[in-house]
């Protein structure tokens, strides 16, 4: 008996090393440990800058201080995050114990004399982010907008609202938590919308891929049409219309009748094929997963899921990674926050760096959704909207019971010299071409100019 005893102590004492050893870091790094080194418990972290260099956030006197623009501090909020901690997904939150030098001997209190710097330098730009931040916080709404490079995978903006100002953080209590619902998430990362009518862009790959004459083929639209019993609507009539018009026009009637034709199995192998089912990974963050699930739906319903209504829903890190493998020939990048060094700090954490590229359509595809997507911006809205960038795109206006629409825009840019991937949208409120566009629009030309793109200089 003692024998068992003894046999039980050494085990889990060794057992309890173990997790010492491997895990005191992020013990130390939790939320609820953030008292024991003051500031949130970042009273000796390092800085954090933007790619350009630009300080996000540091410790001065013993107190972090954000970025000196108030545009700036609110539109990262989500990724540099604040002295509370409560934002999980952020920089502080995620790489705490780095950026204050935890040492398992030390803790978090190591003499300064003994510390190492810690600074951390992120892929995004302070002043494309506050482009953003300005034109989506004009709208009192929440929504994200995210521009990534697909290239490299770095993201340039990454901007979620509502927002508070990390440098004058409110004091949530039961009386005001209502107005506060939500603002510790990061909707870019963690929140899924209906799509609308950007979802039209797996109904075409479907359709490219699987109606042998889809480009022979005319429709007439007189704004709505029966389908399974009851009408698909139309904001408009659209006459007589080819494919590469229904989707410049967003005719849901066309839309509604290529899923109908497609059916349950390819529409979903197609949207599956695209990850849409899928959390994608961000620097060992997962995404949240997009819907499409019809197999239970009925005609009708099936016709509106072709049009990003039903039961469909998307995450806007994921359409922007969706529309940068377009731009890519079909395969696209993952997308990364950290730059210079994130190999080693990510895998010092315990978090794979391999990638994870995958092919979301085959090149032939992706060639002719990106002609569809250009056609949509040079015979509808213009190039001039984006400072000159060729911009290819789709706007969506998903319709939310009970609430005016979400607003949507993706898309990507042509050019060589600003190889970025955009997403944007914003909840309750309207049109994509009217809400969500301009949000695009001015991230998408700060980044350009930040980048140094010929169009825009």
């Amino acid at each position: 008996m003692i024998f068992v005893l003894t046999v039980a102590f050494i085990g889990g004492m060794s057992y309890l090393t173990f997790q010492l050893v491997t895990n005191a870091d992020d013990w130390a790094s939790q939320p609820f440990n953030a008292h024991i080194a003051g500031s949130g418990g970042l009273a000796h972290a390092g800085a954090i800058y933007d790619r350009n260099g630009n300080v996000l956030a540091q410790t001065v006197d013993g107190e972090r201080v954000y970025n000196e623009s108030e545009s700036v501090r609110k539109s990262l909020l989500h990724v540099v995050g604040d002295n509370s901690l409560n934002i999980s997904t952020a920089a502080q939150s995620m790489y705490r114990s780095e950026l204050t030098g935890y040492n398992l001997i030390w803790g978090l209190n190591m003499p300064q004399s003994l510390q190492s710097k810690n600074d951390l330098t992120l892929t995004v730009d302070a002043a494309t982010c506050a482009a953003a931040y300005d034109v989506l916080n004009s709208y009192d709404a929440k929504g994200a907008c995210v521009v990534y490079n697909y290239k490299t995978g770095d993201v340039i903006c990454s901007v979620s609202t509502f927002a508070y100002d990390p440098q004058a953080p409110p004091e949530i209590t039961e009386e005001n938590e209502e107005e506060y619902e939500g603002v510790y998430l990061d909707n870019v990362l963690s929140s899924s919308y209906t799509p609308g009518s950007i979802f039209k862009i797996v109904t075409a790959a479907a359709a490219i891929e699987n109606i042998p004459d889809i480009y022979e083929r005319t429709w007439t639209c007189t704004g709505s049409e029966e389908i399974g019993g009851s009408d698909i609507t139309c904001v408009e009539p659209h006459g007589t219309i080819n494919f590469e018009q229904a989707f410049a026009h967003s005719c849901n009637v066309v839309f509604a009748e290529l899923a109908v034709e497609l059916g349950p199995e390819v529409m979903t192998a197609t949207a599956e094929k695209i990850g849409i089912n899928e959390s994608f990974d961000v620097d060992g963050v997962k995404t949240a997963k997009g819907s499409y699930s019809v197999e239970n739906a009925n005609t009708n319903q099936l016709g509106w899921s072709g049009v990003g209504q039903y039961n469909d829903k998307v995450n806007p890190m994921q359409m922007a990674i969706m529309c940068g493998a377009i731009a890519n020939g079909g395969t696209s990048v993952k997308p990364t926050l950290i730059k210079g060094g994130a190999d080693d700090l990510l895998n010092a954490i315990g978090i794979s760096t391999a990638s994870t590229d995958r092919e979301m359509f085959n090149p032939e595809t992706a060639g002719k959704l990106g002609n569809l997507m250009r056609y949509t911006i040079t015979d509808y809205y213009g190039d001039y909207q984006y400072g000159g960038l060729k911009v290819c795109a789709k706007t969506g206006t998903a319709e939310v019971e009970d609430k005016n629409p979400n607003a949507w825009i993706v898309g990507y840019s042509q050019d060589e010299d600003c190889p970025l991937a955009f997403a944007c949208v914003v909840q309750d409120t309207g049109f994509g071409s009217q809400y969500a566009a301009p949000v695009a629009q001015a991230a998408m030309i700060q980044a350009a100019k930040s980048l140094g793109a010929s169009a825009v200089q």
